[in-house]
């Protein structure tokens, strides 16, 4: 709780999390610090917008009007922007229909599987395949719909292996 620690400790904070959501923020608050370490970090930046004249508004607006956070209104939209399921949704994670893989992708998704949200390094590394490949690839099967990227360049699978 020492204030020469919060800067180390927001370090921490915004590696570990998935977004940063800033709900109030002078024009130069700390808050602002560790939006810009998560950013840094290929994190989700989130704010959420006051009113023009309100002094402890102006650092969330001035993030969402240069394009640094994301516009927040409401939880909706969080679940939204990070592609969580809604509360009570009876929709299924993985998809019911098993498509067929090739040895690469079959690689690919059992990494997937017993490690979710991996990034394409930490894939390569367990799976063998080279960096560019492994991106490509995923690509291919983001746009097949059989995964999902997360921020900080994680992904989640949508298919189970067979």
């Amino acid at each position: 709780p020492e204030r020469n620690n919060f800067i180390r400790r927001n370090r921490i904070i915004a590696g570990l999390s998935d977004a940063t959501l800033v709900i109030e923020s002078g024009y130069k608050g700390g808050a602002l610090i560790t939006a810009d370490i998560a950013s840094s970090y290929n994190r989700e930046v989130l704010a959420v917008p006051g009113r023009p004249t309100d002094d402890y508004s102006r650092g969330c607006n001035n993030m969402i009007k240069k394009n640094i956070a994301v516009l927040v209104e409401s939880s909706e939209d969080i679940e939204y922007i990070m592609n969580w399921e809604p509360k009570g949704s009876t929709n299924q994670y993985y998809q019911t229909q098993i498509p067929s893989f090739t040895e690469d992708e079959r690689k690919i998704v059992e990494a997937l599987y017993y490690n979710p949200g991996l990034m394409p390094e930490t894939i390569s590394a367990r799976t063998d395949i080279p960096v560019h490949r492994v991106v490509s690839m995923l690509i291919e099967m983001e746009l097949r719909n059989w995964l999902t990227p997360l921020p900080g360049n994680l992904y989640l699978l949508k298919v189970k292996p067979v």
